[in-house]
């Protein structure tokens, strides 16, 4: 069978990302089919016409990456656009539409309603390659573990058990972001999320336990995305260091395999053991963005986070004594804040010297959340609330505005406080720099 697929991501703050899922979809294919690939990033929508005219798809798979930008303070929304498209599909071929992705498996229902697609892939999207060869055969796809049809059942597949193969774009998709906009390829280790953070929907899309890549492999297709044009490689994992020993792992083996180029990851901000960031920064490690979400004891149990302010401080010293560039995350807004907790975070902030710190305001609301069924016994929202439009938990004790406020005063005017519009403001700036050749994601230089 003809078989493209499209990656629709146009954001680009704070710089574009490649389309890392598609790798894998286009891995599960198998070589009797015929595969093409286009990314929205790179080309236009006539370029896309022309493609379909020539090629004559016989099956489209659509990534859903995201269903909106989760910024409550300036929030977009996606679904609208790839319905859009999938309209624009329709008109120009006959193809059987199947989307999947991170932002499709939040809720497939709702958002396979919304693109009216034909079916959707709940899950990893190596299932997409079994889908084909169902069509292929004249089987029922809808059958298959994770397939989901127009108002059909829906059936939560089990972690993918099966090969996991990366399978790169044309080279000139790479290019794009290899050769342009800071160099960056991106990288996994590991699937599987053991956190249990109440606002986050990564273990419903990636489940709970680690799969971990062995670490040799991860360091041959660094080689092999360094070999492909790439200045740095950024790891997509949800926090690099959430199985300790894998990640050291890792680390051992791209100093091993001769990895010539920079990389950097998110980290949660556990108290490391000793040499643990010296050994990242051996292997090549540049940048740690650590997820710390807030400084204050009590909200990070209520999130769950499985780290105390007395961690953070011993894993930003850590880190910034071994020669690395640090930024921390924050998430306010969240279950039992208010005024005295933030301005604790604030405080404790100015103690993280010589990061940079990006300030979110407004939770997310995601179906099979802890926070979600919080909203619901709360009155926020009701077990039918369409969730596709971005919802955020609302905090009795204190507005998003009143927040926004008492970061602005903290922050007075400093480059490495972001928050808000302010983000857009420095990923123009980072654009202007990329320009110039410089890799990476460049926050450091608002740290200075």
């Amino acid at each position: 069978m003809r078989v493209l697929l499209i990656s629709p991501n146009t954001l680009t703050v704070p710089y574009p990302v490649y389309p890392l899922g598609l790798d894998y979809v286009a891995g599960s294919i198998g070589p009797e089919h015929e595969l093409a690939r286009f990314d929205l990033n790179c080309a236009s929508l006539d370029e896309l016409a022309r493609l379909i005219a020539d090629f004559s798809p016989e099956v489209i798979g659509l990534a859903c990456r995201n269903i909106d930008n989760t910024e409550a303070g300036a929030p977009k929304y996606f679904l609208e656009q790839l319905h859009e498209l999938v309209l624009w599909l329709r008109a120009r071929c006959q193809a059987v539409i199947v989307c999947g992705g991170s932002g499709f498996t939040i809720m497939p229902e709702a958002v396979l309603a919304a693109l009216e697609a034909d079916f959707g892939i709940i899950g990893e999207g190596e299932r997409f390659g079994l889908l084909v060869e169902a069509l292929a055969c004249g089987d029922d796809p809808a059958a298959l573990p994770g397939v989901l049809r127009p108002n059909g059942p829906v059936r939560i597949p089990p972690p993918w058990p099966g090969l996991r193969q990366r399978r790169m774009a044309p080279l000139p998709q790479v290019a794009f972001y290899a050769q342009q906009h800071g160099g960056m390829l991106n990288l996994q280790t590991k699937r599987g999320c053991s956190f249990r953070c109440v606002y986050c929907p990564y273990p419903h899309i990636e489940g709970r336990s680690h799969r971990l890549i062995p670490p040799e492999s991860v360091a041959q297709t660094a080689l092999e995305l360094e070999a492909a044009g790439a200045r740095y490689i950024f790891i997509t994992d949800s926090a690099f260091n959430s199985h300790p020993g894998h990640s050291r792992a890792v680390a051992r083996a791209f100093r091993a395999s001769g990895l010539r180029i920079p990389w950097g990851a998110f980290f949660a901000p556990l108290a490391p053991e000793s040499g643990y960031f010296a050994l990242m920064a051996e292997a090549g490690c540049k940048h740690v963005e650590f997820g710390t979400e807030s400084m204050s004891g009590a909200i990070l149990r209520n999130y769950r986070k499985p780290f105390q302010p007395a961690d953070v401080f011993a894993a930003h010293r850590a880190a910034r004594a071994a020669g690395l560039h640090v930024a921390h995350y924050f998430l306010l807004g969240g279950p039992g804040e208010n005024a005295a907790t933030v301005q604790e975070s604030l405080t404790a902030i100015e103690e993280l010297t010589g990061a940079a710190f990006f300030f979110f305001i407004g939770i997310r609301i995601y179906p099979g959340t802890e926070i979600c069924e919080m909203a619901i016994q709360r009155g926020q929202i009701t077990a039918d609330t369409d969730l596709r439009q971005p919802v955020f938990y609302k905090n009795s004790a204190i507005t998003r505005d009143e927040m926004e406020a008492l970061v602005v005063r903290q922050a007075r005017g400093r480059l490495n406080w972001l928050v808000g519009a302010g983000v857009d403001q420095v990923a123009a700036l980072v654009a202007r720099m990329h320009a110039k050749g410089m890799v990476g994601p460049l926050w450091e230089y608002l740290a200075r």
